[in-house]
């Protein structure tokens, strides 16, 4: 049973009272737009002929109501419009009933109405639209939360809940417009990402989402079973494995912006499905894409503020290159000043327990150091900074370090305390990379849940030959973050992951007798639209009295009319 409140069931009415009008509240056929309120607010004061015979479309998001003549503002995806309704214009006959009855009595905040009409000022300055003609085209049986700003024009009692912004992201994008320019920023930072790389002539790919074996990255996966092949697939942990497969077969570039799953904790910085990008370019190094890096998001920047700065925080953040290079290690020493570099497994243990690090006995050397330069290190990342040279144990896909034993070419780039991208020089050595395989499956059997696992196929793939590559992730959802001023994931995802909503139980007669409600009395309750205890409780005794009579005798119960004092025990 869906539960209703008193405008709900009064706008459900409503729209009976439309279709009893023969209006019909959803039309099926298309309305013509041949203007936005963005373009009118732009240009009509330079082009006041073009703007004559507009039809326009959107949300009625406020209404003054004027005897005659009204105004009202609807809001389509680019702002709002001030319009002016005049009964006489919109009626042009004998019957008013489009005026009197539609739009005064049966229209409410959040219908969609299409509009006809031409462009004036009013004498208070305020750019309008003269309304000729007006067609109902969605009524909202669900009233928007009510948004309430001061003269300035700042919110001060708004739909502001995090949790009901996030759930309900339909009804935060309508009451709160700025929320939409997160998001077509988030898309711009992407389509920019994307025309840097076409402009370098790499491909644009699709990998598959499913997967055999789940690799590229150490995380807990999510598993599934396809029925028909009756065999465990994951969802992909990352896409890398896949990407570097085409490099093999001949792309000397390829690309992909795709979700990524991984099945751990929720915070601040992380949803358990997530944007990436991943790049890979053939005969190149983790050198050539720092500065590739550092190229791309100066551009990315520039493009979304006009500038290479952003304030994140308190913050100002610049993203124009060089950015400062440092080892793990030596970042390590820097803000701890404890030199890792030579330590073994116990060694590094004892580290973590100088500092104060938890620890268990599944985690080797490489998870050990990292977990001291998360603890210790990235909270002091800035401005973008490069994390290079990782000892061999972290990275099992990263090529061996060209002159330092027990390193890999890689970096990790950080800003503001968090890590945004991720890149190698790309192991190519079929032999050297079933041996560090096999060193994660030993993690693994030591109960790391996010060892890789052993993909037979890529390591036949690199058999027959890759040619020397950089690879490079970038985290989108952080990048947006950064680039939007926002500290939580959530603010810039439509619809991140949540818990369930909480359902709300319906009482029983039982659980209403329980309270000293007669069962002949309950019809009354539910034909009032008390459906539940908390809605019983939060009733006035006085009016819910005079009520509960007036609906026995309506509905002739056969049941004694309760006494004051009876009811004001109901709500105790």
């Amino acid at each position: 049973m869906q539960l209703l409140s008193e405008q709900e069931i009064e706008r459900r009415k409503d729209r009976e009272e439309l279709m009893k009008l023969g209006i019909n509240p959803y039309p099926a056929e298309s309305f013509p737009i041949n203007v936005t309120a963005a373009d009118i607010h732009k240009n009509y004061e330079n082009n006041k002929t073009d703007y004559k015979g507009i039809t326009i479309a959107g949300r009625l998001m406020s209404r003054r109501i004027m005897g005659s003549a009204s105004f009202a503002e609807i809001q389509d995806s680019t702002g709002r419009l001030q319009i002016y309704v005049r009964r006489d214009d919109i009626c042009q006959g004998e019957d008013k009933t489009l005026y009197n009855t539609v739009f005064k009595k049966l229209l409410g905040i959040g219908d969609f109405i299409g509009v006809q009409g031409y462009i004036f000022t009013t004498q208070t300055g305020e750019i309008s639209l003269h309304v000729t003609d007006l067609k109902v085209l969605s009524k909202a049986v669900k009233p928007l939360p009510v948004v309430k700003r001061d003269e300035e024009g700042n919110v001060y009692d708004g739909f502001t809940d995090p949790e009901m912004r996030y759930r309900q992201r339909y009804v935060d994008l309508t009451v709160n417009p700025d929320v939409k320019e997160v998001f077509i920023t988030r898309t711009k930072i992407i389509s920019n990402m994307r025309r840097y790389f076409d402009d370098h002539g790499w491909l644009e790919v699709e990998t598959p989402i499913l997967q055999a074996v789940h690799g590229g990255a150490a995380a807990r996966p999510f598993n599934t079973h396809h029925n028909t092949l009756d065999m465990p697939l994951y969802l992909r942990i990352a896409n890398e494995l896949y990407l570097k497969r085409l490099i093999v077969g001949g792309f000397d570039g390829v690309y992909e912006f795709g979700k990524m799953f991984r099945n751990e904790g929720m915070d601040r910085t992380h949803n358990p499905e997530f944007t990436s990008m991943e790049i890979y370019v053939a005969y190149k190094d983790y050198i050539w894409m720092m500065e590739m890096v550092e190229e791309l998001l100066e551009k990315v920047t520039k493009s979304i503020h006009d500038k290479t700065t952003v304030t994140v925080g308190d913050k100002e953040i610049n993203f124009a290159g060089p950015y400062r290079r440092i080892s793990m290690y030596d970042s390590i020493l820097e803000y701890t000043g404890i030199d890792v570099s030579e330590m073994d497994e116990a060694g590094l243990k004892q580290v973590c327990k100088d500092l104060g690090i938890e620890t268990d006995s599944s985690m080797g050397k490489g998870k050990l150091v990292d977990e001291i330069f998360g603890a210790k290190v990235e909270a002091n990342l800035i401005q973008p900074t490069y994390i290079t040279d990782y000892p061999i144990e972290m990275t099992p896909l990263a090529k061996k370090h060209r002159t330092k034993a027990g390193l890999v070419e890689r970096f990790e780039l950080f800003v503001n305390g968090k890590e945004i991208a991720n890149a190698y020089t790309e192991l190519n050595d079929p032999i050297d990379q079933r041996e560090r395989f096999e060193e994660q499956l030993k993690l693994a059997a030591r109960g790391d849940d996010e060892a890789m696992a052993m993909d037979d196929d890529f390591l036949r793939a690199l058999e027959y030959g890759m040619p020397p590559t950089s690879g490079l992730g970038i985290g989108i959802d952080r990048l947006t973050m950064m680039l939007t001023n926002k500290t939580t994931i959530q603010e810039v995802l439509f619809f991140p992951q949540m818990r369930p909503e909480k359902k709300v139980k319906i009482a029983s007669d039982e659980d209403f007798m329980a309270l000293g409600v007669a069962q002949g009395l309950i019809p009354a309750l539910r034909d009032l639209n008390i459906y539940t205890i908390d809605q019983l409780k939060e009733q006035d005794a006085n009016k819910l009295f005079n009520d509960v009579c007036g609906r026995r005798k309506k509905l002739k119960l056969d049941a004694s009319n309760p006494t004051k004092e009876e009811v004001e025990a109901w709500l105790a």
